[in-house]
């Protein structure tokens, strides 16, 4: 069956998609048209994004309905999505939106895949903002080239612009002015860099923007603190922002749920007592709990920039001779030609690395591994740098190795329920699976 599928051409599977999107949109009556849908699309930090727009929304009062790669929600009632879709099948989601329009909701905050925007899934969708987090190298076994990928999320862009929506672009994003042509007076950028230009000149393209930038950072193992800066307010807010997340990264989501906010009229004060609110976000950094004194983490990380990011911040915050020690894998049926990029990132930061199994689909888990290990610098197999195709095992070996204060980092499949090998889905959950193995070494 899936020899079958690969031999179909996409272009003929799209227009499947897109009959499927018409007909979805006919029987459900249209629903996105009586609720206003923000689109979040981009490589990495769509999902905690959409969950701090959706908590934002929350506190402040609105009823909102939430679809991500974690969970749905609607008007507070929530749902694990289960199944590996960011996006869903086009009926699965006009059914969604549906459900969301007759519980009274007023918003849609839908994280948008670039596989769907290419398929076709969400035509007919009105979305009326569209949220870019940043586009790095990822499904290019899909899109086949950078190009192609960011055409495909510039289709959330074009949908808006012809709405006269609202555009919100990060600026420190490669190629931003790819989608900040898309701009309006409505429309918003922000930054993490307090000497982004600020005066207007007709070159710059950002003029049409308002611009929200992140100054005085500090950054944690737990959480981060900045103040943010509105030029359009000229002003800082009366305190600073605290998110009990980490990361440079994820000061950008929450100034990405920011501007959303910001252009929906809620105030920088409610933004920021909502975001202090989150207390993490589900296989996004999360904290696994242990009496050994370890720090223990399990991220979605799987794109070279995730990768680099995550663990440069590990290397900078984590204590002094503590050692970080890596398991990750890559995911089988997709882009191959990232696998040695993300192990030449990774040995960069770790000490320690445990190459394992994760999601092979219908590949050889070994050889996803040799092809991982081929960018690996630095480590000698079987002292610094282990190949373990089990991944229950691999994070057992984590820990046996693992002294106080080191750090663990378990990347890749976040919180997914099910680990996909072949056709079938085998239930798996990575921050399950550690605790399991904590339980053993007591």
């Amino acid at each position: 069956m899936h020899k079958i599928k690969q031999a179909i051409p996409q272009s003929l599977k799209n227009i499947y998609h897109l009959t499927q999107a018409i007909l979805a949109n006919v029987v459900f009556g249209f629903p996105s048209k009586k609720i206003k849908v923000i689109g979040v699309t981009g490589t990495d930090g769509k999902t905690t994004t959409v969950q701090m727009i959706t908590k934002i929304f929350q506190e402040s009062g609105k009823k909102v309905a939430m679809a991500s790669t974690i969970n749905f929600v609607i008007d507070g009632v929530e749902e694990k999505n289960l199944s590996h879709f960011t996006t869903e099948s086009a009926f699965a989601l006009q059914k969604f939106i549906s459900k969301a329009t007759s519980a009274g909701c007023e918003y849609l905050i839908l994280e948008t895949s670039s596989h769907s925007l290419d398929q076709h899934r969400v035509w007919g969708i009105e979305f009326q903002t569209a949220v870019i987090t940043n586009v790095t190298r990822e499904h290019l076994d899909y899109h086949g080239t950078m190009e192609k990928y960011r055409q495909a999320k510039k289709m959330l862009f074009e949908v808006v612009s012809k709405n006269k929506g609202t555009v919100i672009v990060n600026l420190d994003m490669e190629k931003s002015e790819d989608y900040l042509q898309y701009a309006n007076e409505k429309s918003y950028g922000y930054s993490t860099n307090d000497k982004i230009q600020t005066t207007k000149s007709k070159q710059n393209p950002n003029d049409k923007i308002q611009k929200v930038v992140a100054k005085d950072i500090e950054l944690g193992i737990s959480s981060s603190t900045f103040k943010i800066y509105n030029f359009l307010l000229q002003a800082y807010p009366r305190e600073e922002f605290k998110i009990n997340l980490p990361g440079l990264f994820n000061i950008e989501n929450a100034l990405a749920a920011t501007c959303v906010a910001l252009s929906e009229g809620i105030e920088l004060e409610m933004i920021k007592e909502a975001l202090g609110k989150i207390k993490g976000v589900a296989g996004r950094m999360e904290s696994v709990e242990n009496n050994k004194g370890l720090n223990i983490l399990v991220d979605f990380a799987l794109t070279p920039n995730a990768l680099e990011r995550l663990y440069k911040l590990l290397f900078d915050v984590k204590k002094e001779g503590a050692k970080i020690i890596a398991v990750f894998g890559s995911c089988g049926d997709r882009d191959k030609g990232k696998r040695p990029i993300m192990g030449e990132v990774v040995s960069k930061y770790a000490d320690f690395i445990v190459l394992t199994n994760d999601e092979p689909y219908h590949e050889n888990p070994e050889q996803i591994i040799e092809e991982i290990a081929v960018g690996i610098k630095d480590k000698i197999e079987n002292q610094s740098l282990w190949k373990i195709s089990d991944r229950r095992i691999a994070i057992a070996k984590a820990l046996e190795i693992a002294k106080e204060n080191d750090v663990i980092c378990v990347t890749g499949m976040g919180n997914f329920e099910s680990m996909v090998v072949g056709d079938k889905k085998i239930p798996w959950n990575d921050k399950q699976v550690i605790q399991e193995e904590l339980q053993k070494t007591i």
